[in-house]
């Protein structure tokens, strides 16, 4: 059978982009990955990766490693502020993988990124560090690129994976960016107390939300979202203080987590909340965009990586199952992913919003159920 693609290039060393490099390259495709930073980043602190997200991995061969690394649970607390941290509810997490997965897992980082391109270039694909999209050129029959200024390369698709940034979109002209919605989000990667089986989140007083989500046996994140703020230049030794400063009001695990905020070492990094979404088409001919080039919301419903994630196995199921890149196939991937990321995006930014706004009326809670129950269902 003639397939859509026999060379595919693909912008960006994320999940996204990692994402699709293993699925071609095992299907024989020749991918060639450029990533702009000189190495695979190897730090950062957790993420919380929803059914749908471990679904992906597991049709990318990948799944039982990345259990192996990280804490897998079921269930979500929302708690108050103020003396022995009440809890408000406990909502049982929807398993939007199906039944064959958890409803969620923590994990490090690095550690899921070290997993996906060591399967990447397992399967085939070559990465290329250092190599910044510059130019793009296409015809009927394929795509030019070119990367810090020279020709790297003649390809049937290239895919844009490469961030809120995205120098993809740029050269395609897409004009819709990133836009700061006034939140920022302080993270730190800490020992676990060992009540910790679960996310938790505080809603309520001196920052928006206080939350943790265990990453292994011995380690959790935690984040403290508040008003948006410009902290550059702040070291981890200022980033803990603040840290402990802003959690004061929260008890429960939290004293756990301050005490190790203040004895430890542990890395704080602050970066601020945006969002985005590309409406219409995230193709221009050959060459397409996807995951936080093509959209991106604040992280309080926990589906940004798991949308990427589905936005590269939609896209290269659908380049493998097509005998042509055509309208068909485009029409099918639209169809397929921009409603569902809208889904998320809008749903995240009114969680976002309520917040922001002191809506005290709101339930997040509800809000929560609502979009895992969606996403329930298969991309």
């Amino acid at each position: 059978m003639t397939r859509a693609v026999n060379t595919a290039a693909i912008v960006g060393a994320g999940a996204a982009g990692l994402a699709a490099a293993i699925r071609l390259a095992r299907r024989g495709v020749d991918v060639d990955l450029y990533e702009d930073k000189a190495e695979l980043a190897a730090t950062g602190s957790g993420i919380t990766l929803q059914g749908n997200a471990l679904r992906v991995f597991d049709d990318l061969g990948i799944w039982e490693k990345i259990r192996a690394k990280g804490f897998i649970f079921d269930g979500l607390t929302l708690r108050a502020p103020g003396p022995g941290a009440p809890v408000v509810a406990e909502l049982p997490e929807v398993k939007t993988g199906g039944p064959d997965y958890p409803a969620g897992m923590g994990m490090h980082r690095p550690d899921l990124a070290s997993i996906m391109f060591d399967a990447a270039v397992g399967a085939g694909a070559r990465i290329h560090f250092g190599n910044t999209v510059t130019g793009l050129s296409q015809d009927d029959s394929g795509v030019d690129l070119e990367t810090n200024g020279e020709h790297a390369g003649r390809y049937d698709v290239v895919i844009g994976a490469d961030g809120l940034n995205s120098s993809v979109r740029s050269l395609l002209g897409i004009e819709t960016a990133p836009v700061p919605n006034g939140m920022g989000i302080w993270r730190a990667f800490v020992p676990r107390p060992a009540e910790v089986v679960h996310t938790e989140l505080y809603y309520g007083g001196p920052v928006f939300i206080a939350g943790y989500t265990p990453t292994s046996q011995d380690s959790l994140y935690a984040i403290l979202v508040e008003c948006a703020q410009d902290r550059t230049g702040v070291t981890s030794e200022l980033g803990r203080a603040i840290m402990i400063e802003e959690s004061a009001a929260y008890e429960g695990p939290w004293n756990d987590i301050r005490e190790s905020l203040a004895v430890g070492n542990a890395h704080v990094n602050y970066t601020q909340f945006t969002s985005h979404l590309v409406e219409g088409e995230w193709n221009r001919g050959r060459v397409v965009i996807i995951g936080d080039a093509a959209h991106s919301c604040p992280p309080t419903i926990a589906q940004g990586a798991a949308q990427s994630l589905e936005d590269a196995s939609v896209l290269t199921e659908l380049l493998l199952e097509h005998d042509s890149l055509g309208s068909s196939l485009w029409d099918e991937f639209h169809a397929r992913r921009v409603p569902r990321a809208s889904a998320v995006v809008e749903a995240s930014r009114q969680l976002a919003q309520w917040q922001l706004d002191g809506n005290r009326d709101a339930d997040p809670g509800a809000l929560i159920m609502g979009v895992a129950q969606t996403m329930a269902e298969p991309a």
